[in-house]
């Protein structure tokens, strides 16, 4: 199963792990394997897990996702989310209180940020703390995808921006435009 496109902030990229085809719905986060592979390509942005992850760790980033999704999408309609999901975004970033490192590289210090708790806590808070940015920053601005059957989110760096992909939903749309003008 090819996973989600990635690069849309992060609390869009974990509700587009549940993604539509012309299938239908795909969950890219239905086993302890999808969540490794989502992991990965989260490499850059989230800590990679130093213990084999359970079907316990799975269940709470689904949970997480569940009202995350919830949440964003009353929030960017204009809507008041519902308050026990606004309390669970909130405990589940106290989960790992965030804490400074520090180190020496090339001649100086580098400043580095850390979460404190196991990797589950860490790994939940990191993806509340992200949706919690997203909220209070440019929640306005997010945009559902304009391709039939898609349901991905994303942050529009253009105005005229209507789609996911223009690769994928909007070659999808401009093919079927296409054959739509050109029908005998």
């Amino acid at each position: 199963m090819d996973l989600p496109l990635t690069g849309e902030p992060l609390a869009l990229d974990l509700i587009n792990t549940l993604s539509g085809s012309p299938d239908g719905l795909v969950d890219h986060l239905a086993t302890v394997e999808g969540l490794r592979g989502w992991l990965r390509t989260q490499s850059d942005r989230l800590p990679q897990p130093g213990v084999p992850l359970t079907e316990a760790d799975l269940a709470a980033v689904v949970d997480l996702r569940e009202i995350v999704t919830s949440v964003v999408d009353r929030a960017r309609r204009g809507l008041e989310p519902p308050g026990p999901a606004l309390l669970a975004l909130s405990e589940a970033d106290r989960l790992a209180p965030p804490y400074r490192t520090l180190a020496w590289e090339g001649g100086r210090v580098v400043v580095g940020a850390e979460r404190a708790g196991d990797h589950r806590s860490a790994l939940l808070a990191l993806l509340a703390g992200a949706a919690i940015d997203l909220l209070a920053g440019p929640i306005d601005a997010v945009r559902h995808c304009e391709g039939p059957g898609c349901r991905m989110l994303f942050l529009p760096a253009h105005p005229r921006r209507r789609w996911c992909s223009p690769e994928l939903c909007g070659n999808r749309v401009r093919v079927a435009r296409y054959y739509r003008r050109h029908k005998p």
